[in-house]
Parts: structure tokens; sequence; C-alpha cells
């Protein structure tokens, strides 16, 4: 691979110049276009397959690479430094969970973009460049996402999304959604009354693949927008580590799932808009990481629920409400842990390639979406 960045402790490869852009004042010559962010955890053989895709997507742009391994058992971070000695491995002696893993990378990326990509995906050969692209042309939109297909080249639902109200909850669950999926508000959960190919702005994007403004997490649209007219180098103020009222970077109160919708949330909130690309495609290979775990798996992903009704819903409806939305997310849990528990005494998964150490019994964090 041929990027500007440099394994965790080696000698910085020396970075290529990039042309101003729109979104940002006049980089310096050392200034990286786009800095990747990959959680990975026993995923060798598809992580070894995503760095590749990536190099394949470089492009004449300055990119650099982080691998943040939550204690992976495979060999997965041997790999990377023995094939792929340019990109920085932050070797993680837990599992520390998805969102805090992305930010121990995020607060070392030096990337006008930062790209948070799954393990288990493959990227076209322009993908990089398209995102870079968009983004240069809309200032205002501070992440993007594109089409996400399975790897049978079906469209992943998950690709565009609405937060998850009260309402637009019933509409999914009662199976509204999939009556009226050309409603725009029955379909609204996974949109999926908007043509798949072409840009719409949405609300939340998959966490396995997402293109965001670093200037977007420090500050809010407002803010970044002053600065500029103010001539201020927002790289620069980054560099100095200044910033303003912006998100941030992921909520760690999230162990796994929920942390793509509430950083959306938070990046809505601060007056940048949130697209998606549907000219542009990765592959994901979902649940590579995560099916080993399944009751755990499950756990989470209903406690992340709780945790952004709780934290961005719950002001805005009364008691009885809430109380209905609580109720039933923990019969869905219940319900959930029922099924997957006779599923998984009737066929047991085994995922090849994920080795795990007698007696552990942890959550998995690398998959997203």
């Amino acid at each position: 691979m041929r990027h500007g960045c440099a394994v965790y402790l080696a000698r910085m490869a020396a970075p290529r110049s990039i042309p101003s852009t729109p979104a940002e004042a006049s980089p310096s010559v050392d200034a990286v276009d786009v800095s990747v962010v990959i959680v990975n955890y026993n995923v060798k053989a598809l992580l070894e397959q995503v760095l590749r895709s990536l190099a394949r997507a470089e492009s004449d742009l300055n990119v650099e690479v982080f691998v943040v391994d939550n204690d992976s058992v495979d060999g997965s971070v041997e790999m990377v430094q023995a094939q792929f000695p340019e990109v920085r491995v932050i070797a993680n002696r837990e599992n520390v969970g998805f969102g805090k893993a992305n930010n121990q990378a995020i607060d070392q990326a030096r990337g006008r973009y930062i790209f948070v990509l799954n393990p288990d995906t493959i990227v076209q050969e322009d993908t990089l460049t398209a995102f870079v692209r968009f983004m240069n042309a809309h200032p205002d939109a501070g992440a993007a996402g594109c089409a996400i297909l399975n790897p049978d080249g079906t469209f992943a639902l998950e690709s565009r999304r609405a937060f998850p109200t009260p309402a637009v909850a019933f509409y999914r669950v009662s199976g509204l959604s999939r009556l009226f999926p050309k409603s725009a508000r029955f379909g609204r959960y996974n949109m999926t009354h908007l043509p798949r190919d072409q840009k719409a702005e949405v609300d939340a994007l998959s966490g396995s693949c997402m293109f965001v403004r670093r200037s977007a997490l420090a500050f809010s649209h407002d803010e970044a927008e002053a600065h500029r007219t103010a001539g201020h180098d927002l790289l620069d103020l980054l560099q100095r580590g200044e910033r303003g009222s912006g998100p941030g970077g992921f909520d760690e109160d999230f162990f796994m799932y929920g942390e793509d919708l509430d950083w959306c949330f938070r990046v809505k909130r601060n007056n940048w808009k949130v697209m998606y690309v549907g000219d542009q495609r990765v592959i994901h290979h979902k649940g590579a990481s995560t099916r080993k775990r399944p009751q755990k798996m499950n756990f989470h992903f209903h406690r992340s629920m709780m945790v952004f009704h709780r934290k961005h819903l719950v002001d805005r409806y009364p008691f009885f409400v809430n109380w209905l939305v609580y109720s039933g997310i923990g019969v869905r849990f219940a319900v959930r842990s029922l099924t997957t528990l006779v599923k998984s005494r009737r066929d047991p998964v085994v995922v090849p390639g994920a080795p795990e150490r007698p007696g552990e019994d942890r959550a998995l964090s690398a998959e997203q979406g």
C-alpha cells in the first residue's frame, strides 16, 4: 500500500501535497486527504482483503490507515505488521468496544476526512476519490455514506436510515414498512421510498462505511462557516487542538451498535448535513465478527436502542409513550433471546478464522450497521 502513513512506532512516509478545496482553507504540504479507521476483531482474512482494496483505491490521494485491534487472537496484528508495514496499528489488550476503539484512531488522525470502515468490507477503486470529490463539492455535508451491498450483490437496507422515533419504530415493528415500502411515512426507517442509486439527505448512515469531515467533529456548521469567512485554516486549527461545539467522536456509552445513529444525530444537531451517495457501492460481509456470540450481540443491540432513546428522545414524549418504547424493546429482546437460543442449539455457528480463548465470554466489536 502506498499510504502517507506509518506503522505504529515506525517512521512516517513522505506525504504529497494536495490542491485546496472549497471546504477547507489551503492545506499545508504535509496534509493528509483521508484517514481510514478500521476496528478489527478476529477477522484476519477479511482485514487483509479490505486493506488490499484500499491500496487499489488510493489514486493520487494522500491516505493514512489505522487498524485498531481489539485483542484479536487470530494473528491479525502480526499479519498487518508483516504485510502492510505502512499501516498504523493500535493493538488493544482488551476489547474496548467499537466506539472507543474508533476514537483512539480518530484522536490521532491527521486527514481532512475520516473514513470509518468495517474490516469485513471491500471498497471500489474509485471509492475514496468519489467521496473526496463529493465532500469537496458539498461543504455543508458533515458525513456521507454509500450503497452497501451484501456479498450476493443485493442492497443492504441499513445503507440509509431514519432516526428510530416511536412512530418510525412502530411502522417498522408492525410491518407497515414492509407493506408500504414506497410510502414516505411508513417506509421511512430504511428510506425505501428513495431511489437506491441517487444522492439524498438522510438521517443516519451505517457505521460500517461513513466518510466524515474531520472539522465537522470539532465545530458546528455555523462555527466552521465563521472561521472560513474570517480566513482561518480549519485544518490548522484542528492541528493546534482548537475546537468549538462540534459533536466530537463516538459516544463510548454505546459498546456496540447505535454509535452510528447517535453520531449522525449529533452531527445533524450541529447543522451539518448527512448525505447518502447512491452511485457509490461498498460490499459488506455483515456479521463476520459477531455471529459467534449471538446472545451478546442481541443484548448490546437492544441496550443501544434504550440508550439512544433515553439520550435523545425521552424528553420529547410523555411518560406513557416512553413506557411503551421501553416495554417494546424489552419484549423484543426477550423474544429474540429465545429464538436465538433455540437456533444456536439447533445450528451451532462456527466462524472460520476467528479463534477464541478457552472459557472466554465477551462481546465483539468489529461489526456495525
